[in-house]
């Protein structure tokens, strides 16, 4: 798990040694452990280096493989990469490391960019060819690994980085806010779907894309995998017991290969089902002596902060080395600033202070972590996932569930030079009209695990455990799980509550009580109803003279929101004022 970054002229102008000094400075929590820069006449690559595959200097980056005629500079972790280099060395490759980095750039030089179809594991990564001047950028199916793009001025080049302050850190570009961009976040619980982010100036190549760019900046993108969410043939002979047997392989096969590395591998645990598996299943495999974290917040209101009583369960039926981090509001509140800095993108889940906090912690003790990220969204485990299944009004069901505002509240909220279309709705409507998902259940899971997951759940674990140079991986977002899940019934996701197949195979390898319980969260009660000197740091931010004179927000809805914060709360859940003030604060940080 690394930081990336480079730059690259269409005009034959000399890229910039300086930029690329910029923006590896940025990057420098992702990679901790080292940093390097190479410069070719027009292009430039930087690179943090976090050091989990080939400890030694022999896997440094940016990496020059002079034989084949590439640079390349790779974020991410190939967990296949040992058979993959059998495989090239076998074609008559011969290796100067013992990295996963080496063995793209030699997959490159014999698949071409076919090469990313082969590889399992999580990635973002840059390569240009010595000799034709090309550049080639990939992200990962899921979208793991972030990639960020910024043209420069004139369209006479491109940069590009694994975070966005990276590229903002360097300037000259649009830092204005992109209206299309605002509308999703401020309707779609702050996704913000690729390629937009939410400034002009940036955005993002969407999961599962490659992008070959010639010398002369002519480009083509191409999205390399895209599974139907529909039942195949054969699939009608399988009964609920064969897909719970043929999970729990897939499963066993995901979390073993994400114990790559050679450094040691925790687990965060939440107490959750999910995380929970996790544990388990590691346990199956003779796991012993795992490091496992969880994380705990105060109390307010009827909102319990933690959930330790059920990660105690799990780390005592699995004899893990257990560390529970009980964090005060006071504590939460200033780490605050450090979150937003931490931030690629304003991202508005009250847990990302949350896992900021507990990978500081982690990161004392490992480098690498699984986590449970992904299992609703591939496994049907939210609550608007049930409705759908006798549904009249696929999107308007969806929409009413899961969206904050609709576009009544949105022209209320924001001010009259960002009203428009409904671009969210339309968005969701254009992706449910797509061919390839059988059932409404189908395409809104097919949505929440292409779009909503990428740009909200884990883009939150990539940013705040990379702020302290942690690398979390996610079995549940191994691609060849999520092709599978796509293929069950819904209904038999569905059953028990949701996740119905994942509950049966984990009721084989985790206590009841587990599975059981009321279904959690991470939360973090201060963040939902904001009051005290966190609502005034929040009046503050929305009505200070950087928030006047951008002018995003309407005065009497922002009035509104301050004078009752707790009775403005969206269908998930979340406070209205905190996601204004969340942009509000990223904006005064990042583009000041």
């Amino acid at each position: 798990m690394c930081g990336l970054c480079g730059e690259v002229h269409f005009d034959n102008a000399p890229a910039s040694l300086s930029n690329i000094s910029k923006m590896t400075e940025v990057m420098r929590p992702r990679g901790p452990d080292g940093g390097g820069a190479v410069a070719r006449e027009r292009i430039a690559f930087g690179h943090r280096r976090l050091r989990i595959i080939d400890l030694s200097e022999q896997g440094h980056q940016p990496m020059v493989d002079p034989d084949l005629g590439l640079t390349l500079a790779f974020n991410g972790c190939i967990y296949n990469y040992a058979e993959l280099r059998r495989e090239l060395e076998a074609a008559g490759h011969r290796f100067f490391s013992h990295s996963d980095t080496e063995v793209i750039a030699k997959a490159y030089a014999t698949w071409g960019t076919a090469c990313v179809e082969r590889f399992n594991g999580m990635f973002a990564f840059a390569i240009t060819e010595h000799a034709s001047g090309r550049l080639v950028l990939a992200r990962d199916r899921l979208g793991i690994k972030p990639l960020y793009l910024a043209a420069i001025r004139g369209g006479k080049g491109l940069r590009f980085a694994s975070s966005l302050p990276a590229l903002t850190a360097v300037g000259d570009l649009d830092t204005s806010v992109d209206p299309v961009a605002l509308h999703h976040y401020m309707s779609w619980h702050a996704v913000v779907p690729a390629p937009f982010t939410i400034l002009k100036g940036v955005r993002k190549l969407p999961p599962a894309t490659i992008s070959v760019i010639e010398a002369d900046g002519e480009r083509k993108d191409t999205v390399y995998w895209d599974p139907p969410y529909a039942r195949q043939p054969g699939d009608a002979a399988l009964g609920p017991a064969d897909w719970e047997e043929v999970v729990h392989e897939a499963l066993r096969t995901a979390v073993k290969r994400r114990m790559v590395a050679d450094v040691p591998v925790g687990v965060l645990l939440s107490g959750g089902v999910d995380s929970s598996l996790i544990v388990g299943l590691l346990a199956e495999a003779g796991q012993e002596g795992l490091n496992t974290f969880s994380v705990g917040f105060d109390s307010v209101d009827d909102d319990e902060g933690d959930e330790f009583r059920y990660s105690d369960l799990i780390a005592e039926r699995f004899a893990t080395r257990h560390h529970k981090i009980p964090v005060s509001s006071e504590r939460m509140m200033s780490a605050m600033p450090d979150v937003i800095a931490a931030m690629s993108e304003p991202m508005v889940s009250h847990d990302n202070v949350g896992f900021f906090l507990l990978s500081e912690e982690v990161s004392k003790h490992v480098k690498v972590v699984q986590s449970g990220q992904g299992a609703d969204e591939i496994f049907a485990g939210y609550h608007w996932y049930p409705p759908l299944s006798h549904t009249n009004d696929a999107l308007e069901d969806y929409t009413k569930a899961f969206f904050d505002r609709d576009q009544r509240e949105y022209c209320e909220a924001v001010a009259a030079s960002y009203h428009g279309e409904d671009h969210s709705r339309r968005f969701v409507e254009r992706h449910f009209a797509n061919s390839g998902a059988d059932t409404p259940v189908d395409r809104a899971l097919r949505l929440d695990s292409r779009i909503m997951l990428t740009d909200d759940p884990v883009k939150r674990v990539d940013n705040m455990t990379m702020a302290w140079g942690l690398e979390a991986r996610v079995p549940f977002l191994d691609h060849e799980v999520v092709e599978l899940a796509a293929r069950i019934p819904p209904d038999l996701k569905l059953a028990d509550g949701g996740k119905g197949v994942l509950k049966a195979v984990a009721r084989k390898v985790i206590p009841n009580e587990v599975i059981d319980r009321p279904k959690g969260y991470f939360p973090v009660p201060a963040l939902k109803y904001l009051e005290g000197s966190v609502l005034e740091w929040v009046r503050d931010a929305v009505s200070n003279r950087a928030a006047r004179e951008r002018g995003l927000f309407n005065t009497s809805y922002l009035d509104t929101l301050l004078a009752d914060p707790k009775g403005h709360i969206t269908p998930l859940r979340g406070s209205k004022l905190w996601q204004v003030a969340l942009l509000e604060l990223w904006l005064q940080r990042h583009c000041p």
